[in-house]
């Protein structure tokens, strides 16, 4: 989603479809929905209908997202505040079995010493990605989350946290923490359970407080607000 071109691009493509029909917000979820199908996910039924807002809130997204070192104890709470339960969350969480981190992100767990949570043969991997504690910002320098199933969505990522081979350190809490650690485990083994709750979180996360009816607006062009 920091390729944001790309919803204009669609937004375009609506517009001269059905014009001020379908909001920016709706084709954001609505991507996401398709997203998951591309990647070998579930069809998630998803309800449109959704408005745009007047303002930006870009200064305050990041207060609501958690981040890759807080406590486990605060990624749930954050979720917990919009609706998605612990279940939900280690669901959510699930999203890491696609993508990749940048080394940026996960230097911290190799330099100067490795993080003891980590298997020592993935860590030894992960150094060969990323050989430096602090990462050339002009080069993409990466690991992928899942090296087996790298571009499907599926339950691999918990396999992998259990046997501490997790990027991220909410990856590692998430399967070290006792009040997660059971999902991670249930998940990890019945891919069907993960896709079936994972499905159920990310309906939840596309319904929370949206703007409808007559609040926000339709906006023409994704990148500003109405002018009339």
């Amino acid at each position: 989603m920091r390729n944001l071109k790309y919803v204009n691009t669609i937004k375009d493509a609506v517009e001269a479809e059905c014009p001020l029909t379908v909001s920016c917000a709706d084709i954001v979820a609505l991507s996401a929905r398709d997203g998951i199908v591309m990647l070998g996910g579930p069809r998630i039924e998803m309800k449109t209908g959704r408005r745009d807002s007047k303002k930006s809130y870009a200064a305050v997204v990041e207060d609501f997202l958690p981040n890759h070192n807080d406590s486990m104890s605060l990624v749930l709470s954050r979720f917990q505040s919009i609706g998605i339960d612990t279940e939900g969350t280690v669901a959510l969480l699930g999203g890491h079995s696609v993508g990749r981190v940048h080394c940026v992100n996960l230097v911290q767990r190799l330099y100067p010493t490795v993080d003891p949570s980590l298997d020592p043969e993935y860590a030894e991997y992960l150094k060969g990605r990323c050989p430096t504690p602090v990462p050339d910002p002009e080069e993409v320098q990466y690991a992928r989350n899942d090296r087996e199933t790298p571009m499907i969505l599926d339950n691999m990522y918990y396999k992998n946290i259990l046997k501490h081979k997790g990027l991220l350190l909410v990856d590692q809490q998430l399967a070290s923490d006792p009040i997660t650690s059971p999902f991670v485990e249930k998940m990890a083994g019945d891919n069907g359970y993960f896709l079936d709750q994972f499905s159920r979180a990310v309906v939840l996360l596309s319904e929370n407080n949206p703007l409808t009816d007559d609040q926000g607006e339709i906006r023409k062009d994704c990148r500003y607000v109405n002018t009339n």
